[in-house]
């Protein structure tokens, strides 16, 4: 029988300090919902999916509050710093909090130059030796844009060694600009250019001008889902407040409720702003054939700035290019935040070196910030512009994210009388709809961004064979018999992504387009279904669930704070 009173994991993390309330926490997540995503995300939707794209931005919402709402439980049970990446080693052990550890670094660590590149693809405008234009039309960083981008890690990596309680202060300030900025953009929209005929009438394709296929494909790879993705942030500095069972929900529920309607107030906002001739060519024209006297190039990089210009709003477009620096800014400083403890919470889980879990006499854990400057570098050169970093991000974060709602269903399996200050109501309904809110958004992603992130999940089984057999002699034992289903679940849905239409077979990915969008909705509910079945079968037990909370590793005692 499971022991309800063992104390949680918390208590491991006394080193790290308190300092984040309940606003703090609240807008450290909202401050990251709130980058890169509204500056790029309305014109690349609206590209995809027309007017629909509305309901774009309200499926992503909706799919991500499923999956933020199993954190919330589990954020207040063990409220631990990174705990996105050790939940799963408490039910599943170190197999599986490895796997998803893995693909949730790599989602962070590229989050930070995404934001980076989004201020320099705005400051091209004014700044233009920053960026050029690919030969594809992608904005691409000059060779002094990338030093400029280097430059901007480098000072996230200096304000994060202050601690946690200057970034929360400064994050706290950063966000009040953003939601005035964009709340601004929003009402100077609607009032000054709406045209209601963009959404319904026929001479602009209706209301669903790219089918179905496009309102699905947007959510996965025009930024939505990027853009909500911020939620995760009051998960993971859960070691950082003072009151988790409280802040936790309020930071998880509340930024996506705050952000989705901003978000969508945007979209409209957008949609309706739009010159009529900017439609000349069809929603997935329009950012060639803006009109007003701008070049491709300004449309290109800096949408909302180049429509506020061609409406006259000039003062307000110089706004946007201020704001264009600080929202991906304070974003890329969050992100920055959290991958340090994300590689923190590895460390402490045993299987990555123990190095990765000192902190300095601030509670900040040095050498994961160290780490995220130098892999934010190298992530700048294989991607060029925004909309190419946000595909990948996307699915690694929703791939990484997806076993929250399998861990919370086996931790209440084997912990039923643990204290849980925010209970999820409805059994197996919302884990479930989680779950599989996660595999469809990969699906959607398309196949040729997929095999990238497998690629990539199957580089870090490499880096981990490698610290077993050189490094890894304190690390625990892998519990592959309860942690094994993530490779079923991964190689499935590899296969399942393959097999399907995203991206348009005419974008010659390499997939073969058997299943479309309802098919491929059947196959990966019953595959959800199953896979789910298979983790909740072999999950840890009781008494090996309450050894993992209050384990210590080998070792562990003789680190030195630095």
């Amino acid at each position: 029988m499971s022991n309800p009173s063992a104390p949680p994991a918390a208590g491991d993390d006394r080193r790290l300090k308190r300092h984040v309330g309940m606003i703090g926490l609240l807008f450290a997540s909202v401050g990251s919902i709130i980058g890169s995503g509204w500056l790029f995300g309305a014109m690349f939707a609206a590209e995809q999916a027309g007017p629909a794209s509305i309901i774009s931005w309200l499926v992503g919402a909706v799919m991500v509050l499923f999956i933020g709402l199993t954190y919330a439980e589990l954020g207040t049970m063990f409220p631990v710093s990174g705990g996105i990446i050790r939940f799963p080693h408490f039910a599943f052990g170190s197999f599986a909090s490895y796997t998803s550890g893995w693909i949730t670094w790599i989602a962070l660590a590229a989050t930070a130059p995404i934001e980076v590149e989004a201020a320099l693809q705005y400051a091209a405008n004014y700044i233009p030796w920053l960026q050029t234009v690919h030969g594809g039309g992608s904005p691409t960083l000059t060779t002094p844009g990338f030093f400029v981008a280097c430059g901007l890690l480098l000072l996230f990596a200096i304000i994060n060694m202050f601690g946690i309680r200057w970034f929360a202060r400064l994050n706290t300030t950063l966000v009040w600009w953003k939601l005035t900025i964009i709340t601004l953009v929003v009402v100077a929209l609607l009032a000054v250019g709406f045209h209601g005929a963009h959404f319904t009438h026929p001479e602009f394709g209706g209301f669903l001008p790219l089918g179905w296929h496009g309102v699905f494909s947007a959510v996965a790879t025009a930024g939505v889902v990027f853009s909500y993705q911020g939620f995760r942030q009051g998960v993971t500095l859960a070691g950082e407040t003072d009151n988790p069972q409280r802040n936790v929900p309020v930071a998880v529920i509340g930024s996506l409720l705050i952000c989705a309607l901003l978000y969508i107030g945007l979209q409209v906002a957008f949609i309706g702003a739009l010159p009529d001739s900017a439609l000349a060519h069809g929603w997935a024209h329009i950012g060639t054939t803006f009109a007003g006297g701008l070049d491709d190039r300004s449309l290109a990089f800096g949408p909302l700035a180049a429509l506020t210009t061609t409406l006259g709003m000039v003062w307000l477009a110089v706004l946007l290019y201020v704001d264009a620096f600080i929202s991906p800014f304070d974003t890329g400083l969050i992100y920055t935040t959290t991958t340090a403890r994300l590689a923190y919470a590895m460390g402490r889980n045993g299987n990555a070196p123990h190095g990765l879990a000192r902190v300095n006499q601030r509670g900040v854990p040095w050498i994961g910030v160290i780490l995220s400057f130098f892999v934010g570098v190298i992530f700048f050169l294989p991607f060029p512009g925004w909309q190419k970093f946000v595909g990948f991000a996307t699915s690694a974060t929703v791939l990484s994210v997806g076993s929250g709602p399998v861990t919370m269903m086996a931790l209440r399996r084997e912990l039923p009388d643990y204290k849980r200050p925010f209970r999820l109501g409805g059994g197996w309904i919302i884990p479930y709809l989680a779950f599989l809110s996660s595999n469809l958004i990969v699906f959607w992603s398309g196949w040729d961004i997929v095999w990238k992130l497998m690629a990539t999940v199957l580089l870090g089984y490499v880096l981990f064979a490698i610290h077993e057999s050189g490094w890894g002699k304190h690390t625990p034992d892998l519990d592959f018999h309860s942690g094994f289903w993530v490779l079923p679940w991964l190689g499935g849905l590899t296969v399942i992504c393959w097999l399907g239409r995203y991206p348009d077979l005419s974008q010659h990915a390499g997939n073969l387009g058997i299943l479309g969008l309802t098919s491929g909705v059947v196959v990966l509910a019953v595959f959800s279904a199953l896979i789910m079945w298979l983790a909740h079968t072999f999950r840890l037990r009781g008494p090996s669930v309450v050894a993992h909370l209050n384990q210590h590793w080998e070792g562990e005692e003789a680190l030195k704070d630095v």
